[in-house]
């Protein structure tokens, strides 16, 4: 079905950038929107960003708003996470995420269907 390949993390000190990229394997109809989650060792996941796959619409966590972007690109089979100003705040395993169903006026729950793996983003002082 949707396969999701991550690529992107490293280690960054504080104020630093990266990018990361997902890539969407499987129909564009069978993903309603993509999103980006985090965890950090000993912590609850949490929701960052994510993007509605036929629309415009974005949707942040507080801690991310103003320095980390979400995008895809025009055939959607690739989603980005622009992290700006990084803090130590932001070191945690990064996860790409989608799901087919609609999930209302948010979508930075914890249902998604279809996770990657994981990438390692790790910010130092």
């Amino acid at each position: 079905q949707v396969q999701l390949v991550e690529s992107g993390g490293g280690s960054v000190q504080a104020g630093g950038s990266l990018r990361l990229s997902c890539a969407v394997f499987g129909s564009t109809y069978s993903t309603s929107y993509r999103a980006w989650f985090r965890q950090a060792p000993g912590k609850e996941r949490e929701g960052v960003a994510c993007i509605y796959t036929l629309g415009s619409r974005t949707v942040y966590a507080d801690s991310v708003k103003g320095r980390f972007t979400i995008s895809q690109d025009n055939a959607k089979t690739m989603v980005y996470l622009q992290m700006n100003s990084l803090t130590p705040e932001d070191t945690a395993m990064y996860y790409c995420a989608a799901d087919p169903r609609w999930p209302g006026d948010t979508c930075l729950g914890l249902g998604p269907s279809y996770w990657g793996q994981g990438t390692q983003v790790t910010v130092s002082s």
